[in-house]
């Protein structure tokens, strides 16, 4: 089997160029990071409104609860690579460009919140409502139960879920890259795919990898550190 398209060639790594692949791997993280936290402040604040307004019974509150619901479901289904074609105005506008690591941080909002809002409702839900009643009977004004009660009390599953989303956050962006959103994505598809240059496919793997297990690694700690039960 001839060694620069068989097997061993993933193993080359002498094919590598290790300062692009520091480079590229860079841009992951960052954009990982600026994305997932972008994500954190909208999905809390759309997860919070499903919440709070799910059993009013006033018509305009209802309208409203269903309308943000649509709107989460509806960009919770479209799949990452079709619904960065469909923002590509919408991003262009926004940032000045359809191409590098920063016109990937749209799309991957508008792709990772609505997902990160279902999973903070579900966090805000599986709070004892007693914990809330007596909160409520204290005196608390609803704002003062939000933020004294309602989420300290959800934060290990908040974390946790804001951890699952970026680890989810970091695969979209080696989608992202390999229509030219820079990035181990990018780095893995024109280096490694389309030059038949498999150890570079081969290290960006390696390194999305450690990526998503150092992530998952600092989630889990913080949810450890903060979770009481």
């Amino acid at each position: 089997m001839n060694n620069s398209t068989g097997f061993l060639s993933y193993f080359q790594f002498q094919n590598v160029n290790w300062p692009n692949l520091w480079a590229a791997a860079w841009e992951t993280v960052w954009v990982t990071i600026v994305s997932s936290a972008i994500v954190a402040v909208l999905g809390l604040l759309l997860g919070l409104l499903l919440f709070e307004t799910r059993n009013s019974q006033s018509p305009l509150v209802k309208a409203l609860n269903w309308i943000v619901g649509v709107i989460v479901n509806v960009f919770r289904s479209i799949p990452f690579i079709i619904l960065i074609v469909l923002l590509l105005n919408f991003t262009n506008v926004i940032v000045g460009t359809i191409t590098g690591p920063v016109a990937a941080i749209p799309s991957l909002v508008f792709s990772a919140a609505p997902f990160y809002a279902r999973m903070v409702e579900i966090a805000f839900r599986e709070v004892d409502e007693g914990v809330l009643e007596a909160a409520n009977a204290m005196g608390a004004s609803r704002w003062q139960v939000i933020y004294k009660v309602l989420v300290p009390e959800s934060m290990p599953a908040l974390v946790s879920g804001i951890t699952v989303t970026t680890i989810s956050l970091i695969g979209y962006t080696a989608m992202a890259g390999a229509i030219g959103a820079g990035g181990l994505g990018q780095l893995a598809y024109t280096d490694g795919f389309q030059s038949y240059n498999n150890a570079i496919t081969m290290a960006a793997t390696v390194a999305i990898v450690i990526i998503v297990m150092v992530f998952q690694f600092i989630g889990d700690r913080i949810v450890k550190s903060i979770d009481k039960r």
